[in-house]
C-alpha cells in the first residue's frame, strides 16, 4: 500500500482488506523477482557490479540466505547493503506501540501477546515505512552484547519486576530490527565473544540474555561487510558464525574504465567544471595505483581516492578563480598537481617504498595523463602546435595564469580549433584546458620541453 491509499487502523480491518503476512525474506524475494521481470534495476546507484556481484546477491536473496560481502575498502559494500531496503514493501503494518514492530497477525513479545488477546480485532495497527526497517551498526571492539542482543533493564527491575521476567529486557539492535534488515559493517572487528552472541539469532532466531533464553521467532535478514582477514589482522569472522551466513560474496573495484569514471561522476561533489578527460586521467591514475607493486594491494586503493581527487581538482580551479577573478573557472591539467600532495595519505605503500611515495605518485600520474592523451587525441596532427611552441615565445601556465592569459599566449592555429572540437571545448576556460592538455601530452611524448620557473609556473618551450 502507498501512503496515498486508505490503510486499515485495526487488525480486524487488516484481515478484511485481504492483507497477507509474509516473512521479510519472502517479501524481498518476491519484490526482487518482480523487479527482474519488469526490467527494473534493483540496485540503483551501484556501478560495475552488473555482471558479477549483483547476480550473486540476487541469487542469495532469492534463496533466502543471510549474506556477508567481502572486499577491500571503497568497493561499495556499504552502499550496496543500503539499497536492500528498496526491496521491502514501501509500507508494512505493525502493532501500534509495539517495541519490536511486530506484525498484527503474529505478536511475539509478552506485552503484545497480552494486548492482542485483550483487544482482539480492535488491536490498533500502525504503518511503518521501509526506510525504518533497515538498521545498521558499525562493528567496533567496544560493541557489547547488550548493543546487539539486549540486556536486563535495571529501571524495570527497580519497578518491582523479577529478573526472570521477559519484560525486564531492554532489546538490542537485532531484536529491534524484527521484520527488517540488520547490516553490520566490518564484522571481523566484533570481539569473538560478541560474535558468539549472534549464533542463536542467526540459526534458532531466539535471544539469550543474562543466562535465560527468551524465545522470540525473530524475522530478520542479516547482512554484513568485511575486509579480507589477511589485510585487517584486527579480527576474524569466527567459523561457526561464518557458517551461519548462507552466502559470502566477493566484491571488487570497477573492472572497466568507464565504470570508474561513472563512480566519480556519481559520487563527487564538484564545485567547478572538470572536463571529462581530466576525470579519465584520475580514473586511470587510480587503476595504475591498484596495479603498482609499490602499493600495498592488500589494503587496496579505494574508489574514494578518485572521488576525492576530482573534488580536489575542482577546488583548485575554484581557488584560482577566486584569486585571479575568473567568473567561471574550469579545471585544467595544472590542477592535477594538487592531487599528489593532498591525497598521498589515502594510499598505503609497501615498506620498501618509504621516502619514494611522491615519486611513485607523480610517475603514475604522468602515465595516466599520457595514456589519456593518446586515447583522446589520437589521429590529430599536433605538428603545427609543436612548431609554434618551439619557434615562438614559450607558453606559460600555472595556478597563477588565467585561462584567457593562457589563450593569449598561443597563436591562432587551426589545430587548436580541432582540439576544441574533439574535446567539446567551447568557453575560454574549456579551450584553455584543452590546449594545456595537448601541451602536456606533447611534453610527455618528449616533443616539447617543460620547466618550472622561479614563480612556480610551468613553461612549455
Amino acid at each position: 500500500m502507498t501512503s496515498s491509499e486508505h490503510r486499515p487502523s485495526t487488525v480486524g480491518e487488516l484481515r478484511e482488506s485481504g492483507h497477507v503476512q509474509r516473512t521479510v525474506k519472502e517479501e524481498i524475494r518476491e519484490n526482487l523477482l518482480a523487479a527482474l521481470r519488469d526490467g527494473r534495476d534493483p540496485w540503483p546507484g551501484i556501478v560495475g557490479f552488473e555482471e558479477t556481484v549483483s547476480p550473486q546477491l540476487e541469487r542469495a536473496l532469492i534463496a533466502g540466505h543471510d549474506v556477508v560481502l567481502l572486499g577491500e575498502r571503497g568497493q561499495g559494500k556499504t552502499r550496496l547493503l543500503r539499497t536492500l531496503n528498496l526491496l521491502l514493501d514501501e509500507w508494512t503494518p505493525v502493532i501500534a506501540g509495539s517495541e519490536l514492530g511486530e506484525h498484527p497477525y503474529e505478536p511475539i513479545t509478552p506485552a503484545s501477546i497480552r494486548r492482542s488477546q485483550e483487544l482482539g480485532d480492535s488491536l490498533p495497527v500502525a504503518w511503518r515505512h521501509r526506510s525504518e526497517r533497515y538498521s545498521e551498526k558499525l562493528a567496533t571492539p567496544d560493541t557489547s552484547v547488550a548493543d546487539l542482543v539486549g540486556d536486563v533493564d535495571p529501571v524495570k527491575v527497580a519497578e518491582g519486576r523479577s529478573l526472570g521476567d521477559p519484560e525486564t529486557i531492554h532489546f538490542g539492535l537485532v531484536p529491534r530490527a524484527h521484520r527488517g534488515i540488520v547490516a553490520i559493517n566490518e564484522l571481523p572487528d566484533l570481539a569473538e565473544r560478541i560474535q558468539v552472541s549472534l549464533l542463536n539469532v542467526m540459526e534458532e532466531r531466539d535471544i539469550q540474555v543474562r543466562g535465560y533464553t527468551l524465545r522470540l521467532p525473530l524475522d530478520v535478514l542479516m547482512v554484513a561487510s568485511a575486509n579480507p582477514e589477511d589485510y585487517t589482522n584486527r579480527g576474524r569472522i569466527i567459523t561457526p558464525l561464518k557458517d551461519r551466513f548462507g552466502a559470502e560474496i566477493r566484491t571488487h573495484y570497477p573492472t572497466r574504465l568507464d565504470d570508474e569514471v561513472a563512480v566519480i561522476l556519481q559520487e563527487a561533489h564538484l564545485t567547478a567544471e572538470v572536463p571529462d578527460y581530466l576525470l579519465e586521467i584520475l580514473a586511470r591514475f587510480t587503476r595504475l595505483l591498484r596495479e603498482s607493486t609499490s602499493v600495498d594491494q592488500r589494503s587496496g586503493v579505494s574508489a574514494r581516492f578518485a572521488v576525492a581527487g576530482a573534488e580536489t581538482v575542482s577546488a583548485a580551479a575554484v581557488h584560482r578563480g577566486a584569486v585571479l577573478g575568473e567568473a567561471d573557472p574550469v579545471a585544467r591539467p595544472v590542477d592535477l598537481e594538487t592531487v599528489v600532495d593532498v591525497l598521498r595519505g589515502k594510499v598505503e605503500f609497501e615498506s620498501g617504498e618509504e621516502g619514494r611515495e611522491i615519486e611513485v605518485l607523480e610517475h603514475l600520474l604522468r602515465r595516466a595523463t599520457a595514456d589519456t592523451v593518446r586515447t583522446r587525441l589520437g589521429g590529430i596532427d599536433l605538428a603545427e602546435l609543436v612548431e609554434a611552441v618551439e619557434q615562438g615565445d614559450p607558453v606559460v601556465t600555472g595556478e597563477r595564469i588565467t585561462a584567457k592569459a593562457l589563450l593569449n599566449e598561443l597563436p591562432e592555429l587551426e589545430v587548436l580549433d580541432v582540439l576544441a572540437e574533439r574535446l567539446g571545448a567551447e568557453s575560454d576556460g574549456e579551450r584553455a584546458a584543452a590546449a594545456e592538455f595537448a601541451l602536456e601530452g606533447l611534453y610527455l611524448a618528449r616533443r616539447i620541453s617543460k620547466n618550472p620557473d622561479i614563480n612556480g609556473q610551468t613553461v612549455y618551450s
